[in-house]
């Protein structure tokens, strides 16, 4: 894991950096100055402790173009200030430290970063194992393998499952929610009888979204948080 601490001053920037060797034995720890030595780093960090107030590029502007490139840094800022702790929601900041701060606070906010930095990598895998999985639909005496990435978006009709792919259609009789329950986070059930790919989506509005081939209905009920997990599936995928 690699850990990342930014501060103009180096007295605070060393005294951070030996509590992470200290407490996390197993990172890597690297030391920036100013928001520019983070922005020209080429890896990607895990975690990163960063200061607001800095000559030249300030902290929370290194945030929101570190978000742009990598959105899964769990960024700390630790500053003198606490005016700037709204902004730091538009960042996705997990955490803001006021200086000065005890080792105990450190400690706790740092075990804190990397148990979601852990708990996002096992996500992460379990995700791109849900991605590649296949369900095997029977139909018409015939089995065939379907790869569920590659479903658009599933719809019930007549106790039948139809499956809208980017080639053509596959019915079988079936459960929409038996679907549901093994595509994951990528999909969503805009409706009782529509379950729609995030992938696919091409616009929506608050009655149908369409699709790269065809249109869903969304209800009414489930509007706001089809917007919340769409977007989020946006920014994840980002």
């Amino acid at each position: 894991m690699r850990i990342g601490v930014c501060d103009d001053q180096k007295n605070v920037r060393e005294m951070i950096a030996q509590e992470i060797k200290y407490c996390a034995l197993d990172c890597q720890v690297i030391e920036y100055a100013s928001g520019e030595e983070v922005l020209a780093e080429k890896n990607f960090l895990d975690i990163l402790f960063l200061d607001i107030q800095m000559p030249g590029i300030s902290g929370m502007e290194t945030a929101r173009q570190l978000r742009k490139a990598d959105s899964h840094c769990s960024i700390i800022f630790v500053t003198a200030i606490e005016d700037s702790v709204f902004e730091a929601f538009d960042v996705d900041a997990l955490h803001y430290l006021i200086k000065p701060f005890t080792k105990e606070k450190l400690k706790e906010v740092l075990k804190k970063a990397i148990r979601y930095q852990k708990d996002w990598i096992a996500l992460k895998g379990e995700k791109e194992k849900k991605k590649n999985q296949n369900i095997i639909i029977t139909a018409g005496g015939e089995h065939t393998t379907v790869r569920i990435q590659d479903i658009v978006y599933a719809e019930v009709f007549n106790r039948k499952v139809i499956l809208h792919m980017l080639d053509g259609d596959i019915e079988y009789y079936g459960k929409l929610k038996d679907l549901e329950e093994k595509t994951g986070d990528n999909f969503y059930r805009t409706h009782r009888a529509f379950l729609v790919n995030f992938s696919y989506i091409k616009k929506y509005d608050a009655a149908f979204i369409t699709m790269e081939r065809g249109k869903a209905l969304i209800a009414k009920q489930n509007y706001r948080e089809f917007v919340k997990r769409y977007l989020r599936y946006n920014r994840r995928e980002d």
